[in-house]
């Protein structure tokens, strides 16, 4: 319960796949489908500095802002997955699990609302909900703040960067300049848009023309740069569900069983997959789109099933593993 009453404060505070043809040359829509066409919004307030990075990189690694000291933000989004964790839900302080899968923060900065009912506008805001989660850190920011006050190495990098102490403001607002830093776009996917033929096989060429048909319709959700359109949605994982999702912010009855659609972006890095972790695999997320879902009233309406070939699935896999960037690894 303590959970939903910090997400709906930090809520309320932030409102103050078939055949070539079917497809374009993907070679010849740089902007299309280009992160580097991408422009970040940074808040006037919080404007990106070399040093104040350095210092959110090191708040974002240090378990001192957790309530027993065990865990920090890097605990649930390891670099080496792409900013993201392997496990179903990650460990929280003590014996506790986290109430959801961590996805990637990977470009999380070009996302234009957070959290996967996508009701926080900002990452400042986005930084007390797991530092103030009873299963995730468990810490006040104020507390946590005065634990960095008491430590000479924070005294002096705090003041450095921001001639002040360690507070609400500039804790949340370094952690979230370190977070928009964590920027991709070195896949083998993005040297085949930016026009080297060769970056691609012809089997991952097979599957970005799969993925990008309209029998498949992947790209009706997974669209643009980042592979995503953001939008909240039900893709039919559950007749029932014991997360509702969007439903826990609106209480509507037609937002129940509703996620913001992640992106594809590093997905072969940021397994388990669905906000329950419950696909270890990529073969088993295809299979669950393949079949058409369960028959929830709200599931969306382009997931209707479709049938694939055991070549045209590897190749379909093939091509989302070239999403990965190579930056991360």
């Amino acid at each position: 319960m303590k959970q939903l009453t910090i997400y709906l404060v930090v809520v309320l505070i932030s409102i103050s796949c078939a055949s070539k043809p079917e497809i374009e040359d993907l070679s010849k829509q740089p902007n299309h489908l280009s992160i580097a066409s991408l422009k970040m919004e940074v808040p006037e307030n919080n404007p990106q500095s070399d040093a104040k990075i350095r210092l959110g990189a090191r708040l974002f690694f240090e378990p001192l802002l957790s309530r027993d000291s065990s865990v920090s933000c890097g605990s649930c989004h390891l670099k080496q997955y792409a900013f993201s964790d392997t496990i179903a839900f990650s460990d929280g302080v003590g014996d506790k699990k986290v109430a959801r899968n961590s996805p990637t923060i990977v470009n999380v900065g070009f996302q234009p609302h957070l959290m996967a009912e996508g009701g926080v506008e900002t990452l400042e805001l986005q930084v007390i909900a797991p530092l103030e989660n009873e299963d995730e850190m468990d810490l006040e920011v104020i507390e946590a703040c005065k634990r960095l006050n008491g430590i000479p190495y924070y005294q002096s990098f705090f003041e450095r960067v921001w001639s002040d102490s360690a507070t609400p403001f500039t804790l949340t607002r370094s952690i979230a300049s370190f977070e928009r830093s964590i920027v991709g776009g070195t896949s083998s996917f993005d040297a085949f848009v930016a026009g080297d033929s060769n970056a691609l096989s012809d089997n991952e060429q097979n599957g970005m023309n799969l993925f990008y048909s309209k029998r498949l319709g992947c790209e009706t959700c997974h669209s643009g740069p980042l592979m995503t359109n953001f939008k909240i949605e039900n893709n039919g994982l559950n007749e029932e569900y014991a997360d509702n999702g969007l439903f826990r912010l609106t209480l509507n009855s037609e937002d129940k069983g509703k996620f913001k659609v992640p992106t594809l972006r590093n997905i072969d890095q940021s397994y388990p997959y669905m906000h329950d972790g419950r696909f270890t695999s990529l073969g088993q997320v295809i299979d669950h789109y393949s079949s058409g879902g369960q028959p929830h009233p709200n599931r969306h309406h382009s997931i209707t099933g479709f049938e694939l070939s055991e070549q045209e699935k590897a190749d379909l896999i093939s091509f989302l593993q070239s999403l990965t960037d190579e930056r991360f690894q």
